[in-house]
């Protein structure tokens, strides 16, 4: 383990072994050692179930799907919010060798349309609707032939391979099974499938395939494997420290690599319990879920954190029972980990960074790292992963230098599905994975990210990080979170742009905020535009959009010249 000299390059320790089970291997193992403890609670939906009574639900449906001829390697979407029925299609699909495309709930027609013809989805399993998308409806434009066909036996010409769409709630849809029917379906014929198919399976099988954020172009789907995902949660359970007495409520969604694996599939492979509060994030049902359930731990992006700890009740709720969990998928603010901290009694919170390449995470803090460390890096890497920093021509840089993070070991993907190009472009040849992040190593190999190698804004000659000036901007007590874009600039190439959010209930201008920032910072780092805005534009795992924050930027100047 460790950093052998002064370039940028740190192996994970090679303890604990790495876990050669599948999920399914994995899952009976929890569930024989604790049959009577709380596996799955879902507020609501009412659900709470021990792990007998999950494994028995989860068999149900896996009998089922087998019932209507899905099998292993058929690929199976999932579209819908947090829900016991994505739990259950989760673990169900895993021990019948299926392969699970996990569908955004954000997605529209044209992008549904993408993920599932590029998946190859034979079957997908559908919530009825969720805020403002009406699943159901959107899968009928898309194929008007399920008006007319039995259920199972759509052909139709815009999703050719798709054959079965099984619909949630109880309501009946022509074309479409019931998910509550199809796990009736199942019987001693199907149960004996299921043990002669568990038993030819292999840790090494592609499992999922979980489409990238989307912050730029077409969505990847990265493929995972059993081995991929199942040890990757059992690593950042171990970092957690989880026992099966954690209770880990997770707001953050499933059909990410966050609320799949760091989530649900840590709990099941340390026997904890995983808890839903809602559907979609709600910062009260989530401080109202903590209190009530005794949570030990608690999950999330940045701007989670920030909506619970500005909630106007927080006082009012009792998080003593907290201890631990994450906090990823975007750069943490040094000030909202030490609130976590210190105000949500979390002392051992974790950060945890990767890629959902990686399964998704190849660097995490330590409950025992340095204060300073566990705020202002993402620790290093986990066990069995190697990360090292390199410049634009491949070369490790020094210690203290700049450069793409790149990560090598069991949790890289085996590729982007049915994409060799763009897996190529991702993955070298010696099997490194780039990030296209910018990170700096410490001695100690800790890691710190900077910001997005195509992030930097480059002004007359400058190079600019946005991370350094939000950090920056966070630091004002009026401000809630800011964000930095850069937009061209005729005379300097690129200028400085800041999209700002107060806290509730205070007013600041904009001529306030440069002030502050001429006082505090190099003035090629002043940002000469700023924009006030109530909230920023995200992907629905809390991501934000830098480009369309920079492409409504460089409409709204385009029109301020125009006139």
């Amino acid at each position: 383990m460790g950093n052998t000299s002064n370039l940028s390059y740190f192996k994970g320790t090679d303890t604990p072994e790495l876990i050669n089970e599948t999920i399914g291997q994995r899952l009976a193992k929890t569930v024989q050692a604790f049959p009577e403890r709380d596996a799955l609670v879902v507020r609501h939906q009412g659900i709470r179930w021990t792990y007998a009574q999950y494994a028995a639900e989860i068999e149900k449906l896996a009998t089922g799907l087998l019932a209507l001829g899905i099998g292993k390697g058929d690929r199976v979407g999932i579209w819908a919010p947090n829900c016991y029925e994505w739990c259950l299609t989760q673990f169900a699909t895993a021990r019948i060798g299926a392969i699970l495309v996990n569908v955004n709930p954000a997605y529209r027609v044209f992008e549904l349309e993408y993920a599932l013809n590029k998946s190859g989805c034979s079957a997908i399993i559908t919530a009825e609707a969720f805020k403002s998308s009406r699943y159901v409806e959107m899968l009928q434009e898309l194929a008007p032939e399920l008006a007319d066909c039995e259920p199972g036996a759509l052909e139709s010409s815009t999703l050719p391979q798709l054959k079965t769409v099984i619909r949630m709630g109880e309501e009946k849809t022509a074309g479409m099974f019931n998910f509550d029917h199809v796990c009736a379906l199942g019987g001693e014929p199907e149960r004996a499938q299921l043990a002669k198919i568990e038993a030819g399976l292999s840790p090494q099988d592609i499992i999922n395939i979980q489409f990238t954020s989307g912050t730029t172009g077409n969505p990847k789907g990265a493929a995972l494997t059993h081995h991929n995902i199942l040890n990757n949660a059992y690593q950042v359970a171990r970092g957690m420290k989880f026992t099966e007495q954690d209770r880990l409520v997770i707001p953050v969604p499933m059909y990410h690599c966050f609320g799949m694996v760091l989530g649900k599939l840590a709990c099941i492979s340390t026997g904890a319990a995983a808890i839903f509060p809602a559907d979609a994030f709600e910062a009260g049902a989530v401080l109202e879920t903590v209190e009530a359930e005794g949570a030990t731990a608690l999950h999330g992006v940045p701007t989670m954190f920030i909506a619970e700890l500005e909630h106007p009740e927080f006082e009012r709720f009792d998080l003593s029972t907290l201890r631990t969990g994450i906090m990823a998928g975007a750069p943490c603010p040094v000030e909202v980990m030490k609130k976590v901290i210190s105000q949500m009694n979390m002392a051992e919170v974790l950060i945890g960074y990767g890629q959902t390449e990686c399964s998704p995470v190849n660097h995490m803090t330590l409950s025992d790292d340095p204060i300073e460390k566990r705020v202002e890096t993402v620790g290093h890497a986990v066990p069995h992963i190697e990360v090292k920093i390199v410049d634009e021509e491949g070369e490790i840089v020094p210690v203290g230098e700049r450069g793409d993070i790149c990560s090598r070991g069991y949790a890289v993907m085996k590729g982007y599905w049915g994409d060799p190009e763009r897996t190529a472009e991702t993955v070298d040849e010696e099997g490194w994975l780039h990030s296209g992040d910018l990170g700096v190593m410490d001695e100690d190999g800790y890691v710190a990210v900077v910001g997005r190698l195509k992030d930097m804004i480059i002004r007359g000659g400058e190079n600019i990080y946005p991370r350094e000036i939000e950090e920056f901007l966070f630091t004002h007590p009026k401000i809630q979170d800011a964000k930095i874009v850069g937009v061209p600039d005729e005379k300097f190439g690129e200028e400085v742009c800041a999209w700002v959010q107060l806290k509730e209930g205070e007013s600041l201008g904009e001529e306030e905020i440069r002030a502050f920032c001429k006082k505090n910072i190099a003035y090629f780092k002043v940002p000469r535009y700023i924009r006030l805005v109530t909230e920023f534009p995200m992907t629905v795992t809390g991501k934000i959009q830098k480009f369309n924050m920079r492409e409504a930027m460089i409409d709204e100047l385009q029109k301020d010249n125009a006139a």
